[in-house]
């Protein structure tokens, strides 16, 4: 019997050992949770705007090769997060500063919320059930990454506040604060064509990687290191 009890307890124990890595990011070190420093917390949204980043371009290209495999395609047409202004290059990100670089980060993920979702949902509606058989699950996971990270970059901001990197006025950092992705949105409401599918993929893979990009130079900006 003690020996019985033994293992279950070692089993639990292993348990939480291993949730310990995706543990909820608290900055002030409320009861359970698991408090990460800040070097900490840029690593893990890198490493997750890494996935999510290539992620995006693999569902892309499954995309293109399927529908367009000629690569025939109509112009793109413009981005409905072309009215966030970004750098478009690693000086101009590192100029920007901390603060307004951290607004950039979190209106883009913020603007990506709702158009992920009707990607989503739209995708999983479709009659071509060879495709979607093996996309529509990925495209479900990136809508639900893009707000993981939306919260871990926003705690990770929190954390830069109460550590000083940040002013404590900065206010963009709440989401009443954040512009609503349906300000900038391109696409109707309602049923999305193939068209609608690719422009979504395509720029949400471009702003994706800005995302990847800016985070790292934020961190390079803060936390200087052999990894800059």
């Amino acid at each position: 019997m003690k020996k019985v009890w033994f293992a279950a307890l070692t089993l639990v124990y292993l348990e939480l050992s291993m949730r310990v890595g995706t543990a909820p990011l608290c900055p002030y070190g409320q009861a359970g949770c698991h408090v990460l420093s800040l070097a900490d917390l840029f690593d893990r949204v890198i490493q997750q705007s890494s996935r999510m980043h290539g992620m995006s371009s693999d569902l892309h290209s499954e995309f293109e090769q399927y529908f367009f495999p000629s690569k025939n395609l109509i112009g793109k047409r413009k981005c409905h997060t072309y009215g966030i202004l970004t750098p478009d290059d690693k000086e101009n990100a590192q100029r920007l500063g901390r603060e307004q670089l951290t607004e950039v980060i979190l209106r883009l993920l913020e603007a990506w919320g709702d158009p992920l979702s009707q990607l989503y949902q739209s995708m999983s509606q479709e009659q071509n059930q060879d495709f979607n058989h093996y996309s529509t699950e990925k495209a479900l996971e990136i809508s639900d990454m893009v707000h993981d990270l939306r919260d871990g970059v926003a705690k990770m901001a929190d954390k830069m506040k109460v550590l000083g990197v940040l002013g404590n006025t900065v206010g963009y950092i709440s989401p009443e604060s954040l512009v609503p992705s349906s300000a900038f949105s391109f696409y109707k409401r309602g049923d999305l064509n193939l068209m609608d599918h690719h422009d979504l993929l395509y720029c949400f893979r471009r702003d994706s990687n800005k995302v990847k990009n800016y985070l790292r130079i934020l961190k390079c900006t803060i936390l200087p290191g052999l990894d800059c």
